[in-house]
């Protein structure tokens, strides 16, 4: 989804695990969404330029840097990172902490890349070896991902792991979307990991037209 800061810059061999395909369509939804696309959408070829856009040397560079940066932290800390961020995305006032986040060269390139794939991915986001976020296109609900599926099953699975999540139906875009979450490596070693957040309704939509 396009938040007002996107609208503002606007102007491979790999362990693939699929993720059971949890379909739940809101009663509403039936007349908006008479197709149900699937994670069969996700070809091979589109996880491999996944992971080219994950290899850039700003993602590996800014990933390293964080990790030596925030070695050592504490569980309380994460915690408290994650707190703050959550209370700013929630509050109508000055966002200092997120602000920063989304200035990032990391956050500038990955909302770049968003926008360049003219509405197939929603949304991308890299966390370093906490789980924390490094940089993200848009605010993310929360900055700590360490205790959900897109961290704990690529991150702990070792280099080249993919995870493509459930396939979930946004109601207020009226699409269906899936996360193909990938492990980032440098020489066999995991670094961090990745989510890019792709619109199969317009994925499909692409594949009808032979785009």
């Amino acid at each position: 989804m396009f938040s007002a800061l996107q609208k503002f810059v606007l102007g491979t061999g790999s362990a693939l695990s699929l993720g059971v395909l949890a379909l739940s369509m809101p009663a509403n939804a039936q007349d908006t969404a008479p197709q149900t696309p699937t994670t069969d959408l996700i070809t091979p070829e589109m996880i491999s330029e996944i992971r080219d856009m994950m290899s850039a040397p700003i993602v590996v560079a800014a990933v390293r840097d964080t990790n030596e940066t925030r070695k050592g932290l504490t569980q309380a800390e994460i915690d408290e990172m994650d707190l703050t961020w959550r209370e700013e995305r929630d509050s109508s006032g000055a966002q200092p902490y997120i602000a920063s986040a989304l200035a990032s060269p990391l956050s500038t390139y990955l909302l770049r890349r968003q926008a360049a794939s003219k509405g197939l991915y929603n949304e991308i986001f890299v966390m370093d070896m906490h789980g924390l976020n490094v940089g993200q296109s848009s605010v993310t609900s929360d900055f700590w991902q360490g205790d959900e599926a897109k961290f704990l099953k690529t991150v702990p699975k070792g280099a080249g792991t993919v995870f493509i999540d459930d396939v979930e139906y946004n109601e207020e875009f009226g699409i269906w979307i899936a996360q193909v979450n990938i492990t980032l490596d440098e020489n066999g070693e995991v670094i961090g990991s990745s989510t890019v957040e792709v619109n199969l309704t317009e994925l499909e939509r692409r594949m009808e037209m032979g785009l």
